[in-house]
């Protein structure tokens, strides 16, 4: 596993959540909500990603082209 991709994740996840308890702060409830789906979209595309390779590296082992 990567290391860095936890640490991508992690990244994301503060900086999503600041930005969250800034918009609260500011009573922008909503733009906090939309804020917070893209973050988890953006992390989901990460893992899809890895997802992905693990399928090419099983497809390319067992020679399922």
């Amino acid at each position: 596993m990567d290391v860095q991709l936890i640490f991508k994740i992690a990244g994301i996840g503060i900086l999503i959540s600041v930005l969250n308890m800034v918009l609260k702060q500011a009573h922008k409830d909503e733009q906090a909500q939309m804020l917070t789906l893209a973050g988890v979209v953006v992390v989901l595309m990460l893992v899809i990603q890895m997802i992905n390779d693990l399928f090419q590296a099983v497809r390319a082992m067992f020679q399922l082209y």
